[in-house]
């Protein structure tokens, strides 16, 4: 009978943050809600902190700091312990670095974006930016095509083109920044707005109650061109028609009153109305 020969098992690798903590994750299963539970999560929590903040340094260099990383990696590692059932008979590392990994993606995911872009969209920019780095390694330091890339990853071009926009999405560009590359002289892209203009609102107005004076009696508008055209008193302008001052005033109430309502009345916004 020939001898059976069985294949060695690669050793896996061990890091120096992983501790044995075996024993305290099958006490903490057995201890109800409370201050004792409470201060061993914290215990396990610290035991463990380094490999969150290994697994944290994997993203840096994308856009967020390494110190907010290790945060939202602290916060995944929070949830692995509370979460974590010995009794499944899964050793914590598989279990928690999935739990890690997935909090920090989530933040990439939800809070990073300078512009909101369709979750469809953020992973197409994801194989994109991937494809670019791979296809670099391989091409003389030029930027492969949106061909190329559609090639690499097995996506349509116009798929990959939505993924190159996407890349430029992540951060938006300050305001304060220079508004030319090439320019030194303090002129910045906020100087390129347009501020709102009073005298729109001026000429709107002018022109909705153009048709309402129109509409007046004779006497009333002459009494309005008088008074605000002319820029006479009501005294003076009662002297010229020949009526008294306090006349003037009612006939000035009663013509704004009628042109302001004739406006409200056809600016009104219409209603639908339901059978």
């Amino acid at each position: 009978m020939s001898a059976v020969r069985y294949r060695t098992q690669r050793a896996r690798h061990h890091h120096d943050d992983a501790p044995d903590t075996a024993r305290d994750f099958e006490r903490l299963a057995a201890l109800p809600q409370g201050s004792e539970r409470e201060e061993l999560c914290s215990r396990l929590v610290e035991a463990w902190l380094p490999m969150a903040h290994r697994l944290a340094a994997k993203y840096r260099n994308r856009g967020e700091s390494l110190e907010d990383l290790e945060q939202v990696a602290a916060l995944g590692l929070v949830k692995a312990v509370n979460r974590y059932d010995p009794a499944m008979g899964t050793p914590f590392v598989p279990f928690a670095v999935p739990t890690i990994t997935g909090e920090i993606r989530r933040h990439f995911r939800d809070h990073t974006w300078d512009v909101h872009v369709p979750r469809r969209v953020q992973e197409l920019r994801n194989k994109v930016r991937a494809a670019v780095r791979e296809l670099n390694t391989a091409v003389d330091d030029r930027t492969p095509s949106v061909r190329e890339i559609a090639a690499h990853t097995g996506l349509s071009e116009e798929d990959v083109s939505a993924g190159l926009e996407a890349m430029e999405t992540f951060r938006s560009l300050s305001l304060d920044a220079s508004a030319s590359a090439d320019s030194d002289d303090g002129y910045s892209l906020v100087d390129t707005l347009g501020h709102t203009e009073a005298a729109y609102d001026t000429a709107v107005a002018r022109e909705a109650v153009k048709p309402c004076l129109r509409e007046l009696p004779e006497r009333q508008r002459k009494v309005l061109y008088l008074r605000y055209f002319r820029d006479m008193t009501q005294s003076r302008i009662g002297k010229e028609l020949g009526i008294s001052q306090m006349h003037v005033s009612r006939l000035l109430s009663k013509s704004c009153e009628r042109v302001r309502r004739q406006v409200e009345r056809e600016h009104r916004p219409v209603r639908a109305h339901t059978a």
